[in-house]
């Protein structure tokens, strides 16, 4: 397991900028990274290096992924989401 690039890769998916982005983003990489093969890792950067709302709309659903994007990681995200939108707490949602 490379720990290096699987932190640089976590650094990456909790500072996108897009803050509902880093939400999702971050919790997976944080429980899913370090369990992941080198061809997921490699799919998971690939994902980092799409549009910040390109990537948020594919993984809430609100847009087809296109196929360059979609692998076994996209479909991992894609259930991620309802973890991720159940741990932020009640203040960050805005209720």
């Amino acid at each position: 397991m490379d720990s290096a690039r699987i932190e640089k890769l976590r650094y990456r998916a909790w500072r996108r900028g897009f803050r509902e982005a880093d939400l999702i983003l971050g919790p997976f990489a944080d429980k899913h990274l370090p369990e992941l093969s080198t061809a997921q890792l490699d799919a998971f950067e690939h994902l980092l290096e799409a549009p910040d709302t390109d990537l948020y709309a594919w993984i809430m659903g609100r847009a087809p992924t296109p196929e360059e994007y979609e692998s076994d990681v996209m479909e991992l995200l894609k259930s991620f989401r309802f973890f991720a939108h159940a741990a932020i707490a009640p203040d960050e949602r805005g209720a």
